[in-house]
Formats: C-alpha cells, structure tokens, sequence
C-alpha cells in the first residue's frame, strides 16, 4: 500500500463542517449527508469537506486534537515514552496533510501545528527504526505492532518483511538436516 492510498482511506474519516449554504439531504452510498443550513455544523466525509472548501461553500472546523497545546503534549510523551504512545487518530499524518494543504485558512496556528505533527512523525519513525533494528538484530520471530498508524506501518513494511526473509533463508540453512549440510563434496 502506497501513501496515496492510506491518504484516500483518510478521507473517508468525518470532520465537521460550517455550511454557508442551504440544503436538503444528500443521499450517497456510504450514507447520508445533511441537511445543510446556513452557520450550522453538519459532520461529513473529508473528501466532501474539501470539495465544499474547494468551491468556498463551507469552513471546515480543525479535529479537537490539531491543537497546538494538545499536539505538544503528544509530542513530548511520545518523547519521553519507550513504547509508542496512541494517537488521536489512526489517520493523523494523512489527515493533517490534507487539512494544512487545503483548509490552512480555517486553522488557527497553522504553521505550528504543521511543525508539531512533523516532529511527532519523527519522533515516532525514529522509534519504529530503533525497534525494527533490535527486532532484527535480536532475530526474533514475532513483533508487536501496537499504536502505530497504516501510513507508519507501510513506511517500515518492506524493510521488515525483506529482513524477515532473508532471517528465515539463514535460520533455514543452519538447521540440522538442512540441504546444505546434506551436499555431495
């Protein structure tokens, strides 16, 4: 899975929205979605918030934890934790992309939100490295995934599995009765 799909699997998150237009219900197949009235919030999909930002038809309210005091908060127990910590939304990386990229206006202190997210994403590859690098060098078979993200997930996902299956050629290879002990010299 590539980036660009975890993205449009964030977009299908809800986010409220501030309407400036009137309308009734909009029947889709995911679900419904309004009505739409003037100055009232109405919870949607992401993809539709953005189109409706896109055209000026609404402002688009920032999710409870992309806060600045919140985020810092985040960011420094994810610092002083060993393991990962959870965060406030399995799309967090994806979603404050796309908000910052398309709905910056409707964001108080965007600039340091964005430099607040990016240092929890660092914070948390840097650990999902370090744990990737004693998984392997500890050979071990299994791991734990707790509390990270799909789009942390795909980052380490090939590294992982291509170390996984080169441990497995070796451990396969040193094993009694392997072929390679069983070779005509």
């Amino acid at each position: 899975m590539d980036p660009s799909e975890a993205e449009f699997l964030a977009e299908k998150e809800t986010i409220t929205i501030i309407p400036n237009f009137s309308l009734d219900k909009v029947f889709l197949i995911g679900g419904d979605l309004g009505p739409f009235n003037p100055g009232l919030p109405v919870d949607v999909p992401v993809w539709f918030a953005l189109n409706l930002k896109q055209r000026q038809k609404c402002r688009i309210v920032p999710p409870a934890w992309m806060d600045v005091e919140k985020l810092e908060e985040m960011r420094d127990l994810e610092r002083r934790e060993g393991a990962f910590t959870p965060v406030p939304s399995p799309f967090y990386m994806e979603l404050s992309k796309l908000l910052l990229n398309y709905a910056s206006d409707n964001i108080p202190k965007a600039d340091e939100i964005r430099t607040l997210v990016k240092d929890i994403w660092d914070t948390r590859i840097a650990k999902l490295r370090l744990s990737a690098d004693r998984f392997i060098s500890q050979m071990e078979a299994h791991a734990r995934l707790d509390n990270l993200t799909l789009m942390e997930i795909n980052t380490i996902r090939s590294f992982l599995l291509d170390s996984l299956n080169c441990m497995y050629r070796l451990r396969s290879n040193l094993q009694p009765g392997s072929s390679k002990d069983r070779a005509d010299y």
